[in-house]
């Protein structure tokens, strides 16, 4: 049986480890994970090279040594402060690199599926369905978005698009932390959290996302794809379950709302997806956000009470 050539970009990151570890476990694929360090974080037996993704004559390189069949795109600026403050090294990554990697995704034949997020929504109406009309409140957002339209430029690409909403998860020696790490330490440590209680989201377990993107390779699908869990709640309320689940103290949990934070940049208050679409054709069903959270507790050591 011929195995599904897959190469995955930013696979050092919470994602990425995810995915090698999932494609990993079975014999249907063969997977070379990418990222711009010089050798993976990562534990998994893994083929592994560098890749720059903003290099383009890096990417052309690559893709027609490997021959992948499908292209994962996991390399992302997702820090939304970051951003903000170095447009130019967001653009290269969200946008312009997502543009390269289809023109040789494209001269390759391989398929491109690309990771966005809620934050192409400005935030009025959600919880969203992927035919919502995108409008970002946020430069990164608006990279995302650029990323996501990089693809329709190509006729002949074969692409879909993976939307997800506040990723957590935990993953080996990673460079930035995620809100439910974040969460744990502060809690752990018994550090006040002051956190918005007017901002909603649906949070998305990483190693649901990953089985959905699996699926979604397999069973060669385009399109767009929301793919999240199906709790929407604020991220004040996030805290709180944490504590709940983990049990931490919770007094040190202080809802604040978005305007307390001078300086932040802007976010949509109420994304959140429909996952219906990714329920009836991919079969992704994400775990309950409780039982996400006591599998990260157990991840790091963390009893929770029975």
């Amino acid at each position: 049986m011929l195995r599904t050539r897959v190469l995955i970009t930013g696979a050092n990151g919470l994602l990425g480890q995810a995915l090698v570890r999932r494609l990993s476990s079975t014999d249907d694929h063969d997977v070379l994970a990418t990222a711009r360090d010089d050798a993976p974080r990562f534990d998994v037996p893994c083929d592994y090279t560098q890749l720059d993704v903003t290099t383009p004559d890096a990417v052309e390189t690559l893709l027609t040594d490997y021959d992948p069949d499908v292209v994962v795109n996991c390399a992302a600026v997702s820090d939304v402060t970051e951003c903000d403050e170095d447009r130019n090294r967001a653009w290269a990554v969200n946008a312009r690199a997502v543009r390269t990697l289809a023109k040789q995704c494209r001269s390759v034949g391989a398929r491109l599926i690309q990771l966005s997020t809620d934050f192409v929504f400005n935030g009025k109406r959600g919880p969203y369905e992927e035919d919502a009309r995108p409008d970002p409140v946020n430069y990164y957002g608006r990279t995302k978005l650029a990323g996501e339209n990089a693809l329709r430029e190509f006729d002949f690409l074969d692409w879909a698009v993976v939307r997800t909403v506040l990723l957590y998860g935990t993953a080996k020696d990673l460079s930035r932390s995620n809100v439910v790490l974040w969460m744990i330490d502060r809690l752990s440590e018994g550090k006040p959290l002051r956190v918005v209680d007017d901002q909603w989201r649906t949070p998305t377990y990483v190693r649901d996302l990953a089985d959905g993107i699996v699926r979604l390779i397999d069973r060669d699908r385009t399109g767009i794809y929301h793919m999240s869990g199906r709790e929407m709640i604020t991220i004040h309320e996030l805290a709180r379950t944490v504590a709940d689940v983990l049990g931490f103290d919770p007094s040190p949990i202080e809802p604040v709302s978005s305007d307390y934070f001078e300086d932040a940049v802007d976010r949509p208050p109420k994304t959140g997806f429909i996952i219906l679409k990714a329920e009836t054709e991919l079969g992704y069903d994400p775990r309950p956000l409780r039982e996400g959270l006591r599998t990260v507790g157990k991840e790091l050591g963390v009893s929770s009470p029975s």
